[in-house]
């Protein structure tokens, strides 16, 4: 019996062995077609290891990126999420992915759950500092909802329609639709047939029947995304690299997307000369190209050396036949996520679509005001209906008339990627606008209160506003975006009160609440120290120095302000060192410092001098055991750097 157990036992190691060796066959045949794009093949071999108890870690990201790159966020929110609860250590890319599969699949909560790990692991990445310190991006692209109607049109097929474009008051589109009679080729990166552009004759009637737009564009791969110049001489247009028959790849045998210009010699002639742009690469892909609206300008896509993230946006003067300097559109645009499909209306706006800017799921269409100096301001979310949980791109619109199009891979459609139309009835907000809502209360029983005196400093403590609270205690301001403010309430007879905050690069309002405790005619007894009872923090000079650094002066207004109220009262500022240097040198040094201070009251505060006296006193009134000789911790001796505003009258 026990030969029959050791037989039976070896038997089942054997079997697993030779399944283990069989799914890491499966595993590398998967890798071998993930390597080569060809992400639907490679998913049957990754689910077949995986369905069978195999799952490594560079399975379940391949597997889930096989979902993630063809838009199905909810298969790879599944996968994603299994690497995530396997992995100690997951990779911060395959973090972001997954938490914008989960908001793909409308689970909000998750989804910033696992943004804040993406934030822990990697706070400096701009996508994790949009998510975790602007976390009221969903009010913002509320805000910006209800502001177009979607329109269905006719002409989608029962696969890939988007990247609409107008040509001589037609439309044309990219799309992979069968045709009868047509050789089925297909591409292996979602086994469905290459892309050609179509011509929708008219789109002043939608009508139902497209055709091909041109033999000389269309080749036997990839085209999409084309824009043409006003006269409709000449367009650029997107199309795998393959050039006068030559199928060209990079070092790791992966096509890339380059960009071509097409020109005819008049609006007759249906011949176009083709050529290849001569900042494409065979290394990199450069894509979906647009033009301004004076056509000297030619934005596209690329994940190009430089690109901070899958792909960047950016831009190349035209000058005739030659092409300028290629210029990144910078940080207030790219992000490290994809950054694509660019599009500048007639009114000068860029919009485009990102997954790295917040957004409902997928990719979001976002746009972007020039300013007058040419750079672009911050983006914005055009919200619902045109953004939902699913890929949302290829957006145009006629500013002049407020309608345009857009494609998406959102439920209910014809096909995977489906072309709608829309009018704009309210214009976007498109600037950053941000505000201050505050309320001012009585700290010892909550109650507004009325007529107290709200400042509003910038960040170099200077005041640029000034309000009375209302009966209620309420005030209010209008702010800048991405500034550093400070507000500061006074009363007589109360204690000032002060906050300073950050207002995000989103348009929207902060609100704070400034606690005031309302005093006795005398603040506090004679020889009272108001430095703790006004919350001051250290006042720190630069070493051997005595003028008053921009982070004094925040502290310093506090005493101002203290002693505005306080009319009365007289301060006497004292100042003190360490140890450390020679007793006479600390007594100059700390009564440089307290003259310092007192000519910072007058000259800043207004505060008559007669109702100031101060001196230093060097180290020889230390707080604690940390005199000459001593041993002491830095800590220690910073006890004893300290400023006193003592009461004295």
């Amino acid at each position: 019996m026990k030969k029959i157990i050791t037989i039976c036992i070896s038997l089942f190691f054997l079997s697993i062995n030779v399944l283990l060796a069989q799914e890491k066959k499966a595993e590398k045949e998967g890798n071998k077609e993930f390597e080569n794009l060809a992400f639907i093949e490679a998913r049957q071999s990754y689910l077949k290891a995986a369905n069978n108890g195999y799952k490594s870690d560079q399975l379940l990201k391949n597997l889930a990126d096989s979902y993630y790159f063809n838009a199905d966020y909810k298969n790879a929110a599944k996968w994603y999420g299994q690497l995530f609860y396997s992995t100690e250590n997951m990779d911060p890319e395959y973090m972001y992915r997954y938490a914008l599969s989960l908001k793909s699949d409308k689970r909000y909560l998750a989804s910033d759950e696992v943004m804040e790990m993406f934030y822990a692991t990697k706070g400096e990445d701009y996508r994790a500092n949009l998510y975790i310190n602007e976390r009221n991006y969903l009010e913002e692209i509320e805000m910006q909802s209800g502001r177009f109607e979607i329109i269905n049109v006719d002409f989608n097929s029962e696969l890939s329609d988007f990247a609409p474009s107008y040509y001589q008051g037609s439309l044309i589109y990219s799309s992979n639709r069968n045709e009868r009679h047509a050789t089925k080729r297909v591409h292996d990166w979602n086994e469905q047939p290459f892309l050609d552009l179509y011509k929708l004759n008219s789109i002043e009637v939608l009508e139902t029947s497209s055709s091909k737009f041109n033999k000389q564009i269309n080749s036997i791969y990839h085209e999409s995304t084309a824009v043409f110049t006003k006269d409709g001489l000449t367009m650029y247009f997107t199309r795998n690299n393959y050039t006068n028959k030559d199928y060209k790849q990079d070092d790791n045998g992966t096509n890339r997307l380059k960009l071509y210009r097409a020109t005819r010699v008049d609006g007759e002639s249906s011949d176009w000369k083709v050529q290849e742009l001569p900042f494409n690469s065979d290394q990199y892909s450069v894509a979906h190209p647009a033009l301004s609206p004076d056509e000297k300008t030619l934005y596209f896509a690329s994940d190009m050396p430089g690109t901070n993230g899958l792909s960047d946006l950016y831009k190349v003067a035209i000058n005739d036949s030659v092409f300028g300097e290629i210029k990144n559109l910078g940080n207030t645009i790219n992000t490290e996520g994809r950054e694509t499909f660019p599009f500048i209306s007639k009114d000068n706006k860029l919009y485009f679509s990102s997954d790295g800017h917040p957004g409902l799921g997928g990719l979001d269409v976002f746009v972007s005001e020039f300013n007058e100096d040419n750079t672009l301001g911050e983006a914005f979310n055009l919200g619902r209906p045109i953004n939902g949980t699913e890929d949302d791109f290829t957006f145009i619109m006629d500013s002049d008339t407020s309608l345009g199009y857009f494609a998406s891979n959102r439920e209910g459609g014809v096909g995977d990627d489906d072309i709608y139309s829309f009018k704009m009835y309210r214009p976007l907000i498109s600037k950053c606008q941000q505000s201050i809502n505050g309320i001012v209360l009585n700290k010892e029983n909550d109650q507004p209160i009325a007529n107290a005196t709200v400042f509003l400093l910038d960040e170099n403590n200077k005041v640029i506003n000034e309000k009375t609270s209302r009966a209620d205690g309420s005030f209010d301001f209008a702010l800048d975006c991405g500034q550093i403010y400070s507000i500061r309430s006074t009363k007589e007879t109360y204690s000032p009160a002060e906050k300073v905050f950050n207002t995000p690069n989103i348009t929207g309002s902060v609100e704070r609440t400034l606690f005031m405790k309302q005093q006795d005619d005398l603040p506090a007894p004679l020889g009272t120290d108001i430095a703790p009872l006004l919350g001051i923090n250290i006042i720190y000079f630069d070493l051997d120095k005595s003028f008053i650094r921009k982070d004094a002066e925040v502290e310093l207004r506090k005493v101002i302000d203290f002693m505005n109220v306080y009319s009365k009262v007289n301060i006497d500022v004292r100042s003190h060192t360490d140890s450390r240097n020679t007793n006479q040198y600390n007594i100059d040094l700390s009564d440089r410092r307290a003259k310092s201070t007192i000519e910072y009251l007058v000259n800043v505060g207004g505060i008559s001098r007669s109702r100031l006296t101060g001196q230093g006193y060097g180290e020889t009134q230390l707080r604690n055991k940390c005199s000459d000789g001593v041993s002491c911790s830095e800590s220690e001796h910073q006890l004893n750097r300290r400023s006193e505003f003592i009461i004295v009258k």
